[in-house]
């Protein structure tokens, strides 16, 4: 297993993928430790003495003004965790809590929260045991930090909450002792920094972001598949048109088309002859509004590594001058900003989408037969697995409304204002879902749309995209049961394998800027 090691605040995109996707562990730059120290000093120092440090012996929220006594220091830590662990719904998925656990320690570890390092270590070998808290899903409004998601991640670490195996909860104590690891006791401070923080919302976002990869990556074979099928014309994609415009994500997925369509006989044949002017918008557009996309997406991504590398817990501590000062790092609308907009572009790939697979049904406008169908009337063709598509991609309009604007005060209006992060986060993954279904019809509508060409050809890129589908999906010559193919289509959508086709390509700008 590779070996993944973190310097605290300069983790990368690259660093976060490879968490997401797991089969590493990992380990802290050394330099980290004296940091750690430092700030943990400082906290002790706090909670020895008489002046009033919120979280140290205060209470929390609204009940800041009560001072605890010396002697209830440690139990305030465990009772915040006990009392704060009140989530609901499905639990969160292994890649988000091996984000979670990581962005933690790696935020921690930065040296201004004042834990131990004890505290950090265990993060990372729970990590490193590829242990699961059981973290339901539900219950963070994103301020005052993801408070009762890391709650339960908290409590399990410390032997009292339960943990994910086989995707059954059991209690951690047991899991951590099989795995030799010592249950977690607190000291001051150390619950408040463990759930202060916007770690679940930014795992969620960057879960939503690199899980859309594959599917963004597919759009655009795709979309390039279906120009070919309704014999649409790659005049809209010349680099001239996108260069006086100058939006890089738009000049970027034009060159993509360009390369994907190159080499195709189906678009020499048609280039003399045709009285069409223009084609539909959902055709020659594509770069104009999956370009805008890319470009909302790429400053998601600047967005959410500045934020795995944050530290946003409260009361900080600096240890040049031993100040330990209450902040709001913790308010996550930096994350749920981001992630409205990743909704809206998610939304909108998939939108477009719809609006190719109308296009090629539709006699008015396509070429192609009725429905992709012989023999129409008798056969029904695509005309439903278009209603499908047309039903995700409206689920998607409501599912993208921006969840930011939804502040809800909390705490005895002492949190008066939340970011929604949370669910702004985690609402991505059904929309992932429905647009890489509304793009597993779109394949099988445009490969069938090719095959009505033939004896010519697409491109040899895109050829292998047809390909690739034709091996689990043969063509549909009269009507059958779809909606296993539509599985099948989607899982090469979702799975990498038409990424793989688009990543074939050389000489392409990167589909992320490096961050």
């Amino acid at each position: 297993m590779t070996v993944l090691t973190l310097t605290p605040g300069q983790l990368t995109l690259d660093h976060l993928q490879a968490i997401h996707r797991g089969g590493v562990t990992i380990a802290l730059a050394e330099s980290s430790r004296a940091a750690i120290a430092a700030s943990a000093a400082i906290v002790q120092a706090a909670a020895a003495g008489d002046a009033p440090v919120y979280g140290v012996n205060t209470g929390f929220g609204k009940l800041a003004n009560q001072r605890i006594s010396a002697a209830d220091l440690a139990t305030l830590q465990v009772n915040l965790i006990r009392s704060h662990s009140v989530g609901v719904g499905e639990p969160l998925s292994p890649p988000v809590l091996r984000l979670m656990l990581a962005l933690k320690a790696a935020s921690l570890a930065r040296g201004a929260s004042g834990v131990r390092q004890v505290v950090v270590d265990t993060l990372l070998a729970v990590f490193n045991a590829g242990l699961v808290p059981y973290v339901p899903s539900q219950g963070s409004v994103g301020a005052s930090g993801d408070l009762a998601p890391l709650s339960h991640m908290t409590l399990a670490l410390l032997g009292e909450g339960e943990m994910l195996v086989d995707g059954k909860r059991v209690p951690a104590g047991p899991v951590l002792a099989e795995a030799g690891i010592a249950p977690l006791t607190l000291a001051a401070k150390e619950g408040l920094a463990l759930i202060n923080g916007t770690q679940t919302s930014a795992s969620l976002a960057l879960h939503g972001f690199l899980s859309f990869e594959p599917v963004l990556e597919s759009a655009l074979v795709i979309g390039a598949l279906t120009v070919d099928a309704a014999r649409g014309s790659d005049g809209p994609f010349d680099p001239r048109i996108h260069a006086l415009r100058g939006q890089p994500g738009q000049i970027d997925v034009a060159q993509y088309y360009r390369a994907l369509l190159a080499g195709s006989a189906i678009r020499a044949s048609h280039e003399e002859g045709d009285d069409r002017v223009q084609d539909p918008y959902c055709l020659r557009c594509q770069p104009q509004v999956v370009g805008a996309c890319l470009d909302q997406l790429r400053h998601a991504s600047l967005v959410l590594v500045r934020e795995a590398n944050a530290v946003t817990d409260n009361p900080l501590v600096f240890a040049d001058d031993g100040a330990m000062i209450s902040g709001g790092n913790f308010h996550a609308e930096p994350v749920a900003l981001a992630a409205d907009a990743m909704a809206v572009a998610i939304a909108e790939v998939g939108a477009i989408a719809e609006r190719r697979i109308a296009m090629l049904i539709d006699t008015s406008v396509s070429r192609l037969p009725a429905f992709l169908t012989t023999n129409a009337g008798l056969n029904s063709g695509f005309m439903i697995a278009h209603v499908t598509a047309a039903a995700l991609a409206s689920e998607n309009k409501s599912l993208a409304h921006p969840a930011s604007v939804d502040s809800l005060p909390t705490s005895a209006n002492q949190e008066d204002h939340v970011s929604m992060a949370t669910f702004a986060a985690r609402r991505l993954q059904p929309m992932i879902a429905n647009v890489a279904h509304i793009l597993g019809i779109e394949l099988l509508a445009s490969a069938q749309g090719i095959e009505f060409l033939r004896p010519l050809t697409s491109s040899p890129a895109l050829e292998q995209a047809h390909a690739l589908l034709r091996a689990q999906c043969a063509s549909i010559a009269t009507d059958r049961y779809m909606a296993p193919e539509i599985e099948r289509a989607t899982a090469l959508v979702t799975g990498g394998a038409l990424s793989g086709v688009f990543r074939s390509m050389q000489g392409l700008p990167t589909l992320w800027v490096p961050v």
